[in-house]
């Protein structure tokens, strides 16, 4: 059933008729369209009509490989990404990416980013991360026997930061704002290959949320159906595209007649992509207040955010910090424990407080192992307990 790519070329989100081989992977943007302003990210074409519909006759597994017609050449060897299940909590549908393998939904962008390193014969990869990224990019990159190196915050927990190096990459930690520029001497100057921004916008890795489409195959295949809402954790927006761009091909490939709206749901501290519908703007850049979602905590937004939002009839949420948690308690209370950033698209969907003509899926997108300050709290030890220290 499986076989190989289809995947023939880049194009342009800003302009479709700017075109680009397959490889190299423009990860600096759309040269044609990007502008000082604004850069325009690419996406990956395929050759639709040679796609067997008995692909999605398949159940949803562990690794992307089971995808592999509609997603760039995978070179790099899984460790058993995707597969994850969708869990019915209350009124929606929760599809929880912490069973992936690093515990993040950033397993399945770099399992196909990574590939891209490999193929380009890449000593390593490179990557700026404050969490999920870096320790994902550094497990894939062990995995394929590539160099890590992971430029992380200061203020990146210090668990996440083992995390990162139990996988042998070269962590190091440093003021946010010098991560960009010496990212950008080791790709220049060592020849690694980047797996995170490098433009005023945000554009990424090209063919980073071709991995996150493989969510879209599989919510179909586990619900029978498309759902009418997806409610998606937004920072820089790569997830939330990668969703949207796989429900738009089920449709394209008549698998569907519809596609769901597509809510994006970012801290209320920033929001760029907020921002950028509310403009009628392409992308924003936001000033940051204080939040603790620090994976969703970003001031620049990309393209892909807006025309995932506005393709789709759907619409920005902004959720704060408190909104967020009680969110996390109630995927808790269902058995789901998820870092504060990745309960924010169930906290979307209880502030929104709307009705939908079919199933909503909310994505819930990292363990609460991540989280800041997990640990760090002490309880009393209580000597001799007895049961009313086990009712109160």
């Amino acid at each position: 059933m499986n076989g190989p790519s289809l995947a023939l070329r880049q194009r342009s989100l800003g302009d479709p008729s700017a075109e680009f081989p397959l490889f190299p992977p423009l990860t600096r943007g759309c040269p044609k369209t990007s502008t000082d302003e604004i850069a325009y990210p690419l996406e990956v074409v395929y050759d639709y009509a040679k796609v067997d519909r008995e692909l999605f006759a398949q159940e949803p597994g562990p690794d992307l490989a089971r995808w592999s017609p509609l997603l760039p050449p995978l070179d790099a060897p899984t460790l058993g990404e995707g597969g994850t299940p969708l869990v019915r909590v209350g009124d929606v549908y929760v599809k929880d990416e912490s069973r992936n393998p690093t515990w993040s939904h950033k397993d399945r962008l770099n399992r196909v980013a990574v590939s891209a390193a490999v193929a380009a014969g890449a000593p390593g990869v490179v990557v700026a991360s404050s969490g999920n990224h870096g320790a994902s990019a550094a497990a894939y990159a062990a995995r394929a026997g590539l160099r890590a190196i992971v430029l992380t915050s200061a203020q990146s927990p210090p668990a996440v930061q083992a995390f990162v190096r139990a996988y042998g990459a070269k962590v190091v930690s440093m003021p946010g704002e010098k991560r960009w520029p010496l990212l950008r001497e080791v790709v220049e100057r060592l020849g690694y290959h980047p797996v995170s921004n490098q433009t005023v916008t945000h554009t990424g890795h090209p063919f980073g949320p071709e991995g996150y489409k493989t969510i879209a195959y599989e919510v179909f295949l586990q619900l029978g159906e498309v759902p009418a809402a997806v409610f998606v954790p937004t920072g820089y927006a790569e997830l939330l595209y990668g969703v949207w761009k796989g429900f738009a091909e089920l449709r394209l490939l008549g698998l569907t007649e519809k596609a769901p709206r597509m809510f994006s749901c970012e801290t209320a501290a920033g929001g760029p992509h907020a921002k950028a519908l509310a403009a009628g703007a392409p992308a924003a850049i936001v000033e940051l207040g204080p939040t603790d979602a620090y994976s969703l905590a970003g001031t620049v937004g990309g393209h892909r955010g807006v025309a995932a939002v506005r393709d789709s009839g759907g619409e920005a949420v902004l959720v704060t910090d408190e909104e967020m948690r009680r969110a996390q308690r109630e995927l808790g209370r269902a058995g789901l424990w998820q870092e504060l950033s990745g309960a924010a698209g169930l906290a979307g969907h209880r502030r929104l407080r709307r009705d939908f003509d079919g199933p909503v899926v909310c994505i819930a997108t990292s363990s609460g192992f991540k989280d800041a300050g997990v640990g760090g709290e002490r309880h009393p030890v209580i000597e001799n307990p007895t049961l009313d220290d086990l009712t109160s």
